[in-house]
């Protein structure tokens, strides 16, 4: 057979080719890593480094700053060094939850190698509620648990704390909380928490696929929580799922669960003077509540944890950011679209769950002030119609509770953005049924009410002690479409 000059060309080429891969030689072996036995319930990273050093590298890490402010609203977790007051970036909250800590102070999050740290900074009136408040922040929490038993969750705070070797006293999440010691695979180790919680719906914690233990592990902490209380003293600590299914635990099931066990029930809000539940970082329900990206199968790891190359090995990426903090890399691994468009796109999403948010939380605020003038008259002897007032009360919390749901949860909507307006939506419509029993009730008593009621906002956001951190115009917040002008 007869061979052109083209194809003659072309095999040579080939062969040239061919010849300079071979030269360069193949490429070397991985390195296999050194075997190093970690004993059981070793809570210290540099031991479990010496066996996965590139992980325990990366790990270190979330004790930096990252150095350029990247998120629109999440700043705290953006720099590192800096916390950021929730209650002056939305004044609302500090009215809603005054009489509690979190209306002393509520900072924004500044990332896991300061979970402890942070706690040790607050004011001390957020310490009240015992050692409980380590169950997510400290790898020793499952061990002193078990030790301590009803003591773990009533002693004060530091009490427990001093519990800890002195030198892990602020070591927060670590590789003992997320992987098992003999081969690294994913396991639970809150088993008085998620473990509990996952068969009080009928779930089966040993049936979790591998793709479902990377958002599992997230969730030992990355939920809220309820603390039953006696005699003033936490005395307990559970997750309220009792009435949900998995993949469908909704904010109307949390409420429900609230009613359900009054001793959950742990502050009294000065304004309407209502004893209260609280709902903390609730990630895990709202993303997995039928989510786009839950739905399609994602993981909390592929998203915060996207692969990543150190030297020859492929490792998660054990500095667990915001996929906006760390330049859109997870997302641009299923999205064609660059990543100025996919951050635009979250902020778009934002955006819009801050507007409503906003919005309810005004409005609930407004509840409270109605409820405080209602006690007032009250007081006066006035006679407020029960089966108002009692709609009222009812319809009130469910305002505040979905309202305080979503400015809690910390993705500020994107986790799951159909859902998020849903829930502001419904708190909205809820507070605007309670302010409506109100005024019916204080029109027939008698009392006038004006049409915008004086919130008093500013009292609220600066009588709050020496802990109210000081304003840094370079962070301050932009409210996207200015309405918290109009309410104040």
């Amino acid at each position: 057979m007869a061979f052109s000059t083209r194809t003659k060309s072309a095999v040579c080429a080939l062969f040239i080719l061919a010849m300079l891969l071979s030269a360069c030689g193949a490429p070397p072996e991985p390195k296999p890593r050194e075997i190093i036995t970690i004993p059981d319930n070793t809570a210290d990273p540099a031991l479990w480094g010496k066996a996965y050093p590139e992980e325990f590298e990366l790990w270190k890490k979330t004790a930096e700053p990252i150095g350029t402010r990247r998120s629109k609203y999440k700043t705290g977790m953006d720099s590192g060094a800096l916390s950021v007051d929730k209650l002056s970036q939305f004044p609302y909250m500090a009215l809603l939850f005054n009489g509690w800590g979190f209306g002393v102070e509520y900072n924004e999050p500044r990332g896991h190698a300061n979970m402890v740290r942070d706690q040790l900074e607050i004011d001390a009136s957020r310490l009240k509620a015992g050692g409980v408040c380590l169950s997510c922040k400290s790898p020793y929490a499952p061990g002193l648990q078990k030790e301590m038993g009803e003591d773990y969750y009533k002693l004060p705070f530091k009490d427990v704390l001093a519990k800890i070797p002195e030198q892990f006293r602020e070591l927060g999440v670590a590789c003992l909380d997320c992987h098992d010691n003999k081969d690294m695979s994913l396991k639970l180790s809150r088993s008085f928490t998620l473990v509990e919680a996952m068969k009080s719906m009928g779930q089966d914690p040993a049936t979790l696929s591998r793709q479902e233990m990377r958002s599992a592990v997230c969730a030992q902490c990355h939920v809220t929580y309820n603390i039953p209380k006696k005699d003033g003293k936490s005395v307990g600590l559970y997750f309220p799922w009792q009435n949900s299914k998995p993949g469908a635990i909704t904010i109307e099931d949390i409420i429900l669960r609230i009613r359900q066990d009054e001793s959950v029930k742990e502050w009294k809000q000065n304004v309407t003077g209502f004893k209260m539940a609280f709902i903390r970082h609730p990630e895990y329900e709202f993303w997995t509540k039928g989510s786009i990206h839950f739905k399609a199968g994602a993981s909390c790891a592929d998203c915060h944890m996207p692969y990543t190359a150190a030297g020859i090995h492929k490792i998660s990426d054990h500095r667990v950011m915001s996929p906006v903090q760390a330049g859109m890399k997870s997302c641009k691994q299923c999205h064609a679209e660059d990543a100025d468009w996919l951050r635009d796109r979250v902020f778009d999403i934002q955006d819009q769950v801050v507007s409503i948010m906003i919005r309810a939380g005004y409005e609930t605020a407004t509840v409270a002030k109605l409820f405080e003038t209602t006690h007032k008259a009250q007081a006066e002897g006035k006679t407020i119609d029960q089966g108002l007032y009692d709609k009222a009360k009812e319809f009130y919390e469910e305002a505040f509770y979905r309202s305080l749901f979503i400015g809690a949860e910390n993705s500020i909507g994107f986790h799951n953005p159909t859902e998020a307006l849903r829930i502001l939506g419904d708190s909205l419509a809820f507070g605007t049924r309670a302010e409506a029993y109100l005024r019916q009730a204080l029109a027939q008593a008698g009392v006038v009410v004006p049409v915008k009621v004086d919130l008093e906002i500013m009292k609220y956001v600066d009588q709050r002690g020496e802990k109210k951190l000081p304003f840094k115009p370079e962070l301050e917040f932009k409210d996207p479409m200015g309405l918290q002008d109009k309410f104040f």
